[in-house]
């Protein structure tokens, strides 16, 4: 895979105000604090000794930040999705030639890809260990995860399908600590059961987790009461603000696609 870990990641477009919007309703998004606060998120991710790799800038896709959806990366795979929704399927090909770069840098990857009619966004992808959970929303299909199934199995992965109808993707409702406790805002989880050990968290902003590394994980800094929860667990939480792009449905998750060195 890497010698070190490394993300994926790219700048906001000047029409992020205008991207899609699900489940929430539109309000003012500045663009300026959306870059200012995109290059501080990308900055902790540098001071914790990730590498940083960016996607040629898609100004013409307001959503293009939101990297996550567009590729999802399992061992040496990187999976290139097929967006649910029709304005953000142009976003896969520069998404792919960054893939491609990262190849011929001599990066060990090897690229498949979901093929209409199937739609998988990555956003509706949670990894804990060896099981993806995918869920199965207006932007993932049946047709998708079936393909993500087939494509998994044989590299022995074992997928779960969750039910997702209070939020646009699953990781909007979840994500997973590093010691994989699965940990959601619980109005927005349809089904906790589904998952070996489930915590609830106290704020919305709370569900979402990125593990930096040696016991650092990164969330907004929209969520204190979950902060102080992961500090007393004993990790290095490092807060970052992401209003804008949480203005437009999107977390911590989905600002990067996480590329991690292999055991």
């Amino acid at each position: 895979m890497t010698q070190r870990p490394l993300i994926l990641v790219r700048r906001p477009s000047p029409l992020l105000a205008t991207g899609e919007l699900t489940h929430q309703e539109r309000v003012p998004v500045d663009p300026a604090r959306a870059l200012e606060q995109w290059l501080a998120y990308v900055d902790v991710f540098r001071r914790h000794g990730w590498a940083v790799s960016e996607v040629a800038p898609a100004d013409e896709h307001p959503d293009g930040v939101f990297v996550e959806d567009t590729v999802v990366v399992f061992d040496h795979l990187a999976l290139l999705t097929a967006p649910g929704a029709v304005s953000r399927q142009p976003e896969v090909a520069t998404t792919e030639a960054a893939c491609t770069a990262l190849i011929d840098g001599g990066v060990a990857l090897s690229m498949a890809r979901i093929e209409a009619p199937g739609h998988l966004d990555g956003g509706d992808v949670l990894k804990v260990g060896r099981t993806v959970y995918v869920g199965e929303t207006a932007r993932t299909d049946a047709e998708g995860i079936r393909q993500l199934t087939a494509l998994l199995g044989p590299r022995g992965w074992q997928v779960v399908v969750v039910p997702v109808t209070k939020v646009l993707h699953l990781k909007s409702g979840v994500t997973a600590l590093p010691d994989a406790t699965v940990v959601g805002y619980a109005p927005f989880v349809d089904d906790p059961q589904l998952y070996p050990r489930f915590m609830a968290v106290p704020e919305v902003h709370g569900a979402a987790v990125v593990d930096l590394g040696d016991g650092a994980v990164l969330m907004s800094a929209d969520a204190p009461q979950t902060t102080a929860l992961w500090t007393e667990r004993g990790y290095a939480v490092e807060t970052v603000a992401i209003t804008e792009f949480e203005k437009l449905e999107g977390c911590v998750t989905c600002l990067s696609v996480r590329l991690r060195p292999l055991a």
